[in-house]
């Protein structure tokens, strides 16, 4: 399928990730509001990785929202790893958000027993209409959550087992995640592109110079599944919060 770009995302560079954090964090507290001005709950889909830390912490600190009519979902894990291994995504999030935000609801990703079934289980889960909000990354291969390159921007499924490439287990390793990439799990359950971009609005977070060329990508490379990132131009309400190290040169 040809995909045409709707609207070009909403570019800031700030000069650095506590800076961008607040930024993008003011933002995604204005939607939040918003959302729960018109209907009773909201949803939103979270990425968990370092990029998202001043981010998720700035949103922590905003007790204008009420965090009680939150649904709060994650967007990727690894399978293989113990159920309180601190690598694991829901772990990471419970521990570094979650927990900060009294009355939140957490659905986390199931990652035992079958795999196929985990990922289904949590589809089912997830929302039938758009999330309100999505806070994500964008990986050294420009991969959104874990669909590497090639995506599938038209995957039918809402969630999917994945088998990870060498640069996303790298880029753990490269992160301080796992001392080897012998360590990082293989395989994970991602939420499809699709999916994450069936949502009102998507803040991506992308601060450090690793993902520079990334974004570089992401905003100038054709549309396609070699770029995953590149995805995100086909979306209608988009904002890119970069720093001085991430911004295209």
């Amino acid at each position: 399928m040809t995909h045409v770009p709707t609207s070009a995302p909403a570019v800031s560079v700030h000069p650095s990730r506590g800076a961008l954090g607040a930024a993008a964090a003011a933002l995604a507290g204005h939607h939040l509001r918003a959302a729960l001005q018109e209907q009773e709950r909201a949803t939103v889909m979270l990425a968990a990785a370092p990029s998202q830390s001043a981010t998720l912490d700035a949103l922590a600190h905003k007790p204008e929202i009420d965090w009680s009519r939150v649904d709060c979902f994650h967007m990727d894990d690894y399978l293989g790893l113990a159920a309180d291994a601190p690598q694991g995504f829901g772990v990471w999030l419970q521990q570094g958000f979650i927990d900060r935000v009294p009355g939140v609801t957490f659905h986390r990703m199931p990652v035992d027993g079958d795999p196929e079934q985990a990922a289904q289980a949590y589809a089912r889960v997830m929302p039938e209409g758009p999330f309100d909000l999505v806070l994500l990354g964008l990986g050294v291969n420009g991969h959104l959550a874990f669909n590497d390159p090639p995506a599938d921007f038209d995957d039918p499924a809402d969630t999917r087992v994945v088998t990870l490439d060498e640069v996303s287990r790298r880029q753990q390793v490269d992160e301080g995640h796992f001392p080897t990439v012998d360590d990082v799990p293989q395989r994970a359950i991602t939420v499809t592109i699709p999916r994450l971009l069936r949502a009102r609005h998507l803040i991506a977070s992308v601060p450090g110079e690793a993902k520079r060329a990334a974004v570089q990508a992401t905003l100038s490379a054709p549309i396609g599944p070699d770029h995953p990132g590149t995805a995100l131009r086909t979306h209608p309400a988009v904002a890119l919060f970069l720093d001085t190290e991430s911004a295209p040169r």
